[in-house]
């Protein structure tokens, strides 16, 4: 029967910079690339900025064979980055594929985007030619899950729990006109990520800088922003209305003299917001009189209570995955005695109307009416004895007992 596994690499274990050295450059060409070399017989790939996954089918899945054919078509050979690479199967998979429809393995508990990428996610593997009747289910019966859950309990609306989404909520709160504002994103790390979302969706335009101007690159065209060369020495965080610093850092990026001697030319001052740990901003910087600085810890106790409730929502959506699971599990067995079922069912109608035409001709019989009769007759016999025994073979399967099916095979092998 079926087995379906998962491989992955996430924003979970790792940052932008080794999501990136996982991804899929060239989509079709991987598509193409895993059709012909991994012996799957469906295989979808979901990729975004956040993670880069492989789910898989197939009679005998070989999860290793996956995991080289990876790293060999994106030329991966460091071992320690090669076990950033998790996977699941069986069960384990479904769960997985359940916690993301459903939003709570996201970056932003609850955001949407996820479904709608997953969606396209499918429409390529179709076009690829490399999704069929199983995954097709599976995802399209996963995605309802999804929305019901985020329906029944309202995480789709804790969007804003998340230290990042708040800090530009709170931006947006305490500047006007905030699309006229100069806005600056120190660093590419998770933190930073939800940031440059939030300013993306909200069609705000910003910069980014890092101490890796490829870094900065890479980020901007994955999530937006406009990426610039850093230089300690030389660059002007007085050109800015709106800094936001979310870096890793042993000593203070935004330093008081960097600012001590320039930001009266700016009368109307700048807004920092340092979410570091350790800070990245010198705290004497909020001395002067047109800065308004943030921390991490005042942000911290704003999205507390926030948090507090989204983690309640989040422990109880892992209760309902539980419980869906066991439906989904029920549902997906039960599409393995389909194809059996059509085909007993097909084989029949053809040695029904065989008989049909036999019986026909030797009664003679040229009356559309009465051999209209004769016809349903005939399919209604069919449907009376295969019915019952079908939709056992169907409950059956769905408890995982697929012997039944290979009983079945046999039993109707009119061949």
């Amino acid at each position: 029967m079926n087995e379906i596994i998962n491989l992955r690499v996430t924003f979970r274990s790792s940052p932008i910079q080794i999501l990136e050295k996982f991804t899929f450059k060239d989509i079709n060409k991987a598509y193409r690339y895993f059709k012909k070399y991994s012996n799957l017989d469906e295989f979808i790939i979901l990729q975004t900025c956040n993670r880069i996954e492989i789910f898989g089918v197939g009679k005998n899945c070989n999860i290793n064979k996956i995991k080289k054919l990876w790293f060999k078509f994106i030329k991966l050979n460091e071992i320690e980055l090669q076990r950033k690479l998790e996977t699941s199967e069986s069960d384990y998979a479904y769960q997985h594929l359940l916690k993301i429809t459903s939003g709570i393995d996201s970056m932003v508990i609850g955001e949407e985007q996820i479904l709608h990428q997953i969606k396209e996610s499918v429409a390529t593997a179709k076009r690829m030619k490399c999704i069929g009747s199983f995954l097709n289910s599976l995802f399209d019966k996963s995605i309802k899950i999804g929305i019901e859950i985020r329906k029944n309990t309202g995480i789709n609306k804790n969007g804003g729990t998340s230290i990042g989404t708040v800090a530009t909520k709170i931006v947006e709160s305490n500047m006007n006109n905030l699309n006229s504002k100069k806005i600056l994103l120190v660093g590419t790390g998770m933190a930073s990520t939800i940031i440059a979302k939030s300013l993306t969706n909200r069609k705000y335009d910003f910069f980014v800088i890092s101490r890796n101007f490829n870094r900065a690159k890479l980020f901007t065209k994955n999530i937006g922003g406009n990426p610039l060369e850093f230089s300690e020495k030389n660059f002007r965080f007085d050109e800015y209305d709106v800094i936001f610093v979310v870096i890793s850092a042993a000593s203070h990026i935004i330093k008081y003299k960097n600012l001590i001697n320039t930001i009266k030319k700016r009368p109307n001052g700048i807004m920092i917001l340092d979410l570091s740990n350790p800070r990245a901003v010198d705290e004497k910087i909020s001395t002067l009189q047109n800065i308004k600085l943030i921390n991490l810890d005042q942000i911290s106790n704003m999205v507390y209570k926030n948090m507090k409730t989204g983690m309640q929502k989040t422990t109880k959506i892992k209760k309902i995955i539980n419980k869906e699971l066991i439906a989904l599990k029920s549902y997906m067995n039960r599409l393995e005695a389909e194809p059996t079922i059509n085909e007993i069912f097909r084989n029949t109608n053809e040695l029904r109307i065989n008989e049909l035409h036999k019986a026909l001709k030797m009664l003679g019989e040229k009356d559309d009416a009465r051999i209209k009769i004769i016809d349903e007759l005939t399919k209604s016999i069919i449907e009376c004895v295969l019915s019952k025994p079908m939709n056992n073979l169907r409950q059956t399967s769905e408890g995982g007992d697929f012997e039944i099916i290979n009983v079945i095979k046999k039993i109707f092998d009119y061949n």
